[in-house]
């Protein structure tokens, strides 16, 4: 196998393991808050604050960059709007737009909004990405790569990865409102350590309306004979405009000994408790 072969290969299974391993580990040394920002009625300014956790100087560029939310709830990139989408990128102004921070250090990164005359009624969002920046007294390019004498590969490797958090601005009248529906239990994968994989309750949210919707998610159980149990629980939950659905799977944690038979279970989306905490959908399941 010749060098450029071997380097090929070794590329694509070390980005693979990195993908795997080092991304999240790397994420962790980045802490933004909040995690997403709301500017709503005569609101025209926000802050975001960036916190250096790791044990190095890290560098990161700011950016505003447009997403959409797919219906699995996945964030993609969108180069163009479609029908009834609205970015926000255009509105937003910040500063700085690039940080050096020392280990434990932070920034507060400062945004203005500014409407144009005529804007429509309706919400607009774009994400402010975090990209960090790679270290420049070393390499990060794989093809620099150092031959030793008995002709093995050596890669010298920078992970480089980045965060991102919705900017949403609401003008005008909006109002939305969302149904649970379609709740089914699947098998789930299994974990070390445990003879079954883990449950899964299945369902679609369907939303209506012109701007998100965001919550926290409840599954309870209650068997034929018994008080309810909670089961399952996920906060921070979006289905963003324009997606009038999302198909979203909840894992449920059993206490030990308890089986999914003959009872009911109940899956509430409900406001977050800063927000009140109301009950937004409710829906069950009744187990044969």
């Amino acid at each position: 196998m010749t060098y450029l072969n071997k380097l090929s290969l070794l590329r694509g299974c070390i980005l693979g393991w990195l993908a795997i391993f080092l991304a999240p580990l790397a994420m962790a040394d980045l802490m933004l808050y909040p995690t997403r920002i709301d500017m709503e009625k005569n609101q025209r300014a926000a802050q975001v604050e960036l916190v250096n956790r790791g044990p190095a100087t890290e560098s990161y560029r700011i950016s505003v960059v447009n997403r959409r939310m797919t219906d699995t709830g996945q964030i993609v990139p969108a180069n163009a709007a479609e029908p009834n989408e609205r970015f926000a990128a255009e509105m937003l102004r910040y500063s700085p737009r690039q940080v050096t921070l020392k280990a434990g250090e932070s920034q507060t990164v400062r945004i203005s909004l500014r409407k144009p005359a005529g804007l429509a009624n309706g919400e607009y969002r774009s994400h402010m990405q975090f990209d960090r920046l790679p270290d420049l007294q070393g390499s990060t390019d794989l093809e620099q790569a150092a031959i030793p004498a008995s002709g093995d590969i050596a890669v010298r490797l920078t992970a480089l990865v980045g965060a991102s958090i919705p900017v949403i601005v609401r003008h005008g009248d909006t109002a939305a409102s969302v149904m649970l529906d379609t709740l089914s239990l699947e098998p789930g994968a299994k974990l070390e350590g445990q003879a079954d994989g883990l449950p899964l309750l299945v369902f679609h949210m369907n939303r209506s309306g012109n701007r998100s919707v965001y919550g926290n998610l409840l599954a309870t159980y209650t068997p034929a004979t018994g008080k309810p149990v909670a089961i399952g629980k996920v906060n921070g939950v979006a289905v963003y405009v324009p997606n009038a659905l999302r198909k979203a799977k909840l894992p449920l944690r059993l206490p030990e000994g308890m089986v999914l038979q003959g009872g009911l279970i109940q899956l509430t989306f409900s406001q977050r408790p800063e927000d009140g905490g109301k009950p937004i959908a409710q829906a069950s399941l009744a187990l044969p």
